[in-house]
């Protein structure tokens, strides 16, 4: 099972309880969650904020594609997997992504979680602003687009 969606972070936050209700099963021994927050700090400017922005659908598409990838590359048989992003403005604290998962086995989770993660912020497309305590803003550098021809 599959989850993957942009949440607009003005309307409603991300759900720990939808994204355990989601990876629940009775066929998993082991869950994981994976929270993102926003922190008070990065290259010795102190953070007040964030915003995130991103075009839902190709962010929506590339977390599926990425699942579809993980549970072939890993080998996992039938894995649950939530993954929220938040869109728009957090504070300090605030759950930017959360990626839970389920699957029978510990080191499966953890080995997914991980490699979720990690080729989302490879490969997704999803801009960070950061809000300095001295009214100042900066969009971090991400990372290239890779080639989706090969």
């Amino acid at each position: 099972m599959f989850h993957g969606k942009v949440i607009d972070a003005s309307k409603q936050s991300i759900s720990l309880d939808e994204a355990k209700k989601f990876i629940t099963s009775e066929q998993c021994g082991a869950s994981l969650f994976f929270i993102g927050t926003v922190r008070n700090h990065n290259n010795n400017k102190k953070v007040t904020g964030i915003t995130y922005d991103s075009h839902d659908a190709i962010v929506e598409k590339s977390f599926k594609e990425i699942y579809e990838e993980a549970i072939h590359k890993l080998t996992i048989d039938h894995p649950s997997v939530y993954i929220e992003h938040a869109k728009g403005y957090l504070g300090l604290g605030g759950i930017s992504i959360i990626i839970a998962v389920a699957a029978k086995h510990r080191s499966q989770v953890y080995e997914l979680s991980r490699y979720i993660i990690e080729e989302i912020k490879k490969r997704t497309p999803i801009w960070k602003k950061e809000h300095y305590n001295d009214h100042q803003s900066d969009w971090l550098k991400g990372n290239p687009v890779h080639d989706l021809s090969k």
